[in-house]
């Protein structure tokens, strides 16, 4: 599931007439960044919510060539966030494990990232497992990081402590159906990790490359001048 519904607040003006989805970074649509990762690592169907200038992303989905195929999962009457918006496409997402992915994320990859997430992903023992990035050295990410790595895998929240080393970007496996425990209406899946992180089933694993969190007009420009030395 690609998560595509959001305003892009932070990305104005370059969102005034196009939903963030649809913002080029490297002569690229950001939702084609991802799509295209998805695809490669054999991703066969994508849900795609949409909201803000819904019928112009839905247009620019349909003229795509290759896959994966695209299902819409419809938000003009609410915006639901990512926990509203994996609970109301559960439908669309068969009962297989799901990448649940933002569009702001955009990476140079040295290693197999997908690959290394899916090969971490055991649903008997997770309920969800995060691609991270090393917090130093990211583009356009300004946090404190998100959290700490143990030798298991296994992660935990910053909480507290002044930093952490790891920040979550952009990616996860989980199952179809971890958001349904959540309320009606809009919720974010933080809170829902946070549980799964107590018990001991929230895992991770790390970039190998560079990640840019594009999230802002100016991290565009820097992530744009990161590819073009890449």
């Amino acid at each position: 599931m690609v998560l595509a519904a959001g305003l892009g607040t932070r990305m104005r003006p370059l969102t005034d007439d196009r939903p963030k989805a649809l913002v080029e970074v490297g002569g690229k649509a950001l939702i084609d960044h991802v799509l295209d990762r998805l695809g490669a690592a054999g991703v066969e169907r994508a849900v795609v919510n949409v909201h803000w200038f819904a019928e112009r992303l839905e247009a620019h989905l349909t003229a795509r060539t290759g896959g994966p195929e695209i299902l819409i999962s419809d938000e003009r009457a609410e915006l639901l966030e990512t926990g509203g918006g994996l609970k109301k496409a559960r439908g669309l997402l068969g009962d297989g494990p799901v990448f649940v992915a933002n569009i702001d994320s955009v990476w140079i990859d040295r290693g197999d990232a997908l690959g290394d997430l899916i090969r971490l992903w055991d649903p008997a023992r997770m309920d969800a497992a995060l691609l991270l990035a090393r917090r130093e050295g990211s583009i356009g990410f300004e946090g404190d990081g998100d959290f700490f790595l143990g030798d298991d895998g296994r992660l935990t929240f910053r909480g507290d402590r002044p930093s952490a080393p790891f920040a979550y970007m952009g990616v996860h496996i989980t199952r179809p159906d971890y958001a349904d425990r959540g309320p009606e209406g809009p919720f974010s899946l933080s809170g829902l990790w946070r549980q799964s992180a107590g018990e001991g089933r929230l895992f991770g694993c790390v970039l190998d490359g560079d990640w840019m969190h594009v999230g802002d007009p100016g991290a565009r420009d820097e992530a744009e001048a990161r590819l073009k030395t890449a």
